[in-house]
């Protein structure tokens, strides 16, 4: 670098070649422009030497050093012959791009970025003198704007293709703040669809700086433009955004939730599509660091709406996605690595597909999930905090089918263990004191037992329901209760032959919940969507799933929208 500098500008024939772009003007003449033809091969070599010595000078510096080169380099951007030539005018440009400054530092690096982007307007525009040169030589005046934008696009997309080639030498051609000042002028023209192979080669660029290369702005313009779909990205230049630009991640998922909440689908199949076509699931099994920035989104989120049904519901649509490319990642990773907080038998335990076990296993499987979550959170070694009750919950949050398959077990078995009651009381009341808790499973444990007495009944009927529960004071005072009650009588209703059978009568036992609504409406949905993915069908199931469409249709006939 400091052999660059000490050149003088006369070794590089420079007033030669300033003589020379004075002589040829705009080459008008037949002459001139045969001249200019003759001498291209030389002037390439020429810019070439000039670009070496000031790529890695700053603005002021490569003035200092090269007083005249804003003339030259301005003379021979104004020659369409000069420009036209692909090579030259890539190695024009290289040197134009040296002289910008994306934080000038004076008033002479102010004036020549002003200077810069005149020029390259000027380069891409024409006035009526330049429209009847271009006429002459029988070229359409838009394919003339055209080329010259693509020129610049691959000159830059080639500068810094080379320069990551050069990565592995001792000597970087490009100094990050080259990089910087190149991703600041692509701001006016970033929705321009020829730009993108410039940008992507932008996002591609690595630096071995712990500090980010391409500017705050150029990174907040991709992400907004890719969100309002004003520009499109391959697979791997949004990667490759998400990875050096946080907030583009998580403007990606907020913008994800927001339109799957407001989405009027009643299906998990085209919740999944959607989560899928976002590419969220495959960069989160790919680059673990992201899955725990997008995990932490959804944490925050869902304590901001107080664990709302319908962002529990996108959650555990998210986790699936997630986990089947996962399994199809060729490079497996620790699972610690997505999941630091929590012990990883308990992640292994539930990331384990139901579809995957045989049903009559199910029960143990969910008895051994039970036991490992209780031997976590009741260690007496482990201190009960909040902090470690909330991460294990919003781990069991995620794998949602287990906890289905816990109501079914509880309404199908005939003996079924007490534990799974705890698991169902545990997920939506994790925070509970020893004391409250067990005053809530007695209070549970009550409702249930009154539902297993009704699905013993021959001819069972609504009113039967209706005495059962509904008389109970505690019911109609108490809101937690009512909402596990509600979960638990929608259960019965599905998994049980009586309930099958009232189904149409009793909509009236649950659609006066208020609030449980919500979560009456995502049990039926989440039901509906495992059933239609298991493996191994039961002869049940058939009824069940019916049984869940009656619901639906009964719930929307009645104005109840599934939110």
């Amino acid at each position: 670098m400091t052999q660059a500098t000490s050149i003088p500008p006369s070794s590089f024939g420079f007033d030669y070649w300033l003589n020379k772009s004075v002589e040829w003007g705009q080459a008008t003449t037949f002459e001139s422009q045969q001249d200019v033809c003759l001498h291209l091969p030389k002037l390439q070599e020429f810019l070439k030497q000039i670009y070496g010595a000031i790529q890695h000078m700053k603005t002021t510096a490569a003035l200092k050093s090269f007083p005249m080169i804003g003339q030259l380099l301005g003379r021979l951007c104004w020659n369409p012959f000069v420009v036209a030539h692909d090579e030259s005018h890539q190695n024009l440009l290289e040197c134009v791009w040296c002289l910008y400054s994306a934080d000038p530092e004076n008033a002479v690096e102010q004036k020549a970025n002003d200077w810069i982007w005149n020029l390259l307007q000027s380069m891409i525009s024409v006035d009526q003198e330049d429209r009847d040169f271009i006429r002459s030589l029988h070229y359409p005046e838009e394919e003339y704007h055209l080329k010259l934008l693509k020129n610049m696009v691959s000159s830059l997309v080639k500068q810094l293709q080379d320069d990551q080639c050069d990565r592995s030498s001792m000597f970087l051609r490009l100094p990050s703040e080259r990089w910087r000042n190149i991703s600041i002028l692509c701001l006016p023209i970033i929705t321009l669809p020829e730009v993108v192979p410039l940008m992507e080669s932008l996002l591609s660029c690595r630096d071995n700086g712990l500090d980010e290369t391409l500017s705050t702005e150029f990174l907040e313009t991709v992400s907004n433009c890719f969100l309002q779909k004003k520009i499109l990205l391959s697979e791997s230049a949004v990667v490759n955004l998400w990875l050096r630009y946080l907030p583009s991640l998580e403007q990606t998922v907020l913008h994800l939730i927001e339109s799957l909440v407001s989405h009027p689908c009643v299906s998990l199949v085209e919740l999944e599509a959607i989560i899928t076509d976002s590419l969220l699931p495959k960069v989160s099994a790919d680059h673990p660091s992201l899955f725990r920035v997008i995990d932490n989104f959804f944490r925050t989120i869902l304590l901001e709406t107080d664990g709302h049904p319908k962002i529990i519901t996108i959650i555990q649509a998210f986790t699936r996605c997630f986990v089947q490319v996962l399994l199809q990642v060729q490079t497996q990773m620790p699972l610690k690595l997505y999941f630091p907080l929590n012990q990883q038998s308990f992640v292994v335990a539930l990331l384990t597909n139901p579809s995957d076990v045989p049903p009559e296993a199910w029960c143990q499987h969910l008895i051994t999930i039970v036991q490992m979550l209780k031997r976590i959170v009741q260690d007496e070694k482990v201190k009960r905090t909040t902090a470690n009750l909330f991460e294990n919950w919003f781990l069991l949050v995620h794998f949602g089918d287990w906890l289905n398959i816990a109501l079914q077990q509880l309404m199908i078995a005939d003996d079924p263990h007490e534990v799974l009651l705890w698991l169902f009381i545990f997920y939506h009341k994790p925070l509970m004191e020893n004391q409250q808790e067990k005053q809530l499973m007695e209070e549970v444990k009550c409702v249930y037992n009154q539902l297993k007495i009704l699905s013993t009944m021959a001819n069972l009927k609504p009113e039967d329901v209706q005495t059962a529960l509904f008389t109970n004071t505690v019911f109609a005072k108490r809101g937690d209760l009512k909402n596990l009650t509600s979960q638990l009588l929608v259960s019965f209703i599905l998994f049980t032959e009586g309930g099958n059978r009232i189904a149409k009568q009793s909509l009236q036992l649950f659609t006066s919940g208020g609030d449980s609504l919500d979560g009456v409406s995502q049990l039926l949905v989440s039901t509906a969507h495992r059933l239609k993915n298991t493996k191994c069908r039961q002869a049940e199931d058939r009824m069940v799933q019916v049984t869940v469409e009656l619901l639906q249709h009964l719930l929307l006939e009645t104005n109840v929208t599934v939110q």
